[in-house]
């Protein structure tokens, strides 16, 4: 059976932490090992020692995101929740220490002793607080823009062309008002969850939030590679036809939306004082936006700019329709747009 998009990121997430931590706990056992060791046998150590740790507690941070019975510790006032987590994390560790000692005592004797375990203890602590930490940060802010914030790749403004998607439910004043405000929100969570295991299928990057409406991304090369840019909505209406139940038990309804897809230039770049984001500035956003409104006037689900749609191949099974140019405050030429729809 193949895997999501979704479970391979978080098998990559898992394998990265891994690796990462197995190299710097190898590093810290052939360090703090006595004199005499085999150092081979200590980095061994190691790495079995950081693997042991590392997988149950990523594997929990995935789940408790993921997973109904683990998610609802997120909805724990948070001074709760991390108290949780700490004890978690102290159970895996004490754990994994003394079970990898048992292992390797016959090897290393002197690692069972008191003060290598309260060593161990204390560097495996301060490792998972930092990695909870950047886990954290990546789950914030997206680890892509992590990523872009961490290496200043937009510390200076770039100029790039990029591919824009811009996803709104329909009808959210009505939902709003029916369901209520806290309902409303629940249903708004699950509802961009489905979006974002669209983004993840797509490889799209998730810009924003905006109120109820989702912005999905793509760079030129990977944009126009495949078809993949055209099919995303179609995808986040079948992963929300799959939850159609749950929708339906929770809520009483199965969300809809329009959406629209443009191609242009932009500049991105690091903006902001007390908070800093990357901004995607210039009118390719603002065309996007505009034919989001005229897939609301025209009573279409999916508007594409021809821009775009010259650029990239129709999936299989959709179908293209033009209609009459759009036109757009502060351009001078119409929009030549179309609709596309499954055949």
């Amino acid at each position: 059976m193949s895997l999501t998009r979704r479970a391979r990121r978080a098998w990559q997430i898992i394998l990265s932490i891994n690796l990462a931590s197995g190299v710097v706990s190898a590093c810290f056992s052939v360090l703090s090992a006595p004199d005499g060791a085999n150092l081979w046998v200590s980095a061994l150590f190691g790495v079995i020692t950081s693997i042991m740790i590392a997988t149950p507690i990523v594997f929990f941070e995935l789940r408790s995101a993921s997973q109904g019975p683990l998610r609802r510790l997120r909805r724990l006032p948070l001074v709760l929740f991390f108290a949780i987590k700490v004890l978690v994390y102290l159970a895996v560790i004490i754990g994994a220490l003394i079970l990898v000692r048992l292992l390797f005592m016959p090897l290393m004797p002197d690692r069972f002793t008191l003060g290598s375990l309260f060593e161990g203890l204390a560097f495996a602590t301060a490792m998972s607080v930092f990695g909870n930490l950047v886990f954290e940060m990546g789950r914030l802010l997206g680890f892509g823009t992590l990523k872009n914030f961490l290496t200043g790749h937009y510390v200076q403004p770039k100029r790039e062309e990029r591919a824009f998607l811009l996803i709104d439910m329909k009808d959210s004043t009505g939902l709003a008002e029916r369901l209520g405000a806290i309902r409303f929100h629940e249903l708004l969570n699950l509802f961009f969850r489905d979006i974002a295991d669209a983004a993840l299928e797509c490889e799209a990057e998730i810009h924003k939030y905006v109120g109820d409406e989702a912005i999905l991304t793509w760079p030129s090369k990977r944009a126009l590679a495949d078809g993949d840019v055209l099919a995303c909505p179609f995808i986040a209406l079948d992963l929300i036809a799959a939850n159609r139940s749950q929708y339906r038990k929770r809520f009483g309804v199965e969300p809809e939306f329009r959406a629209a897809l443009h191609y242009g230039e932009i500049v991105a770049g690091e903006i902001g004082d007390v908070r800093r984001e990357i901004a995607y500035v210039g009118d390719t956003l603002n065309v996007a936006a505009r034919l989001l409104d005229a897939a609301k006037m025209l009573g279409r689900d999916v508007l594409v700019s021809a821009d775009l749609l010259a650029r990239s191949a129709l999936p299989a099974g959709v179908v293209a329709e033009p209609l009459p140019t759009l036109a757009v405050r502060g351009r001078e030429a119409p929009l030549e747009i179309a609709a596309i729809s499954r055949a």
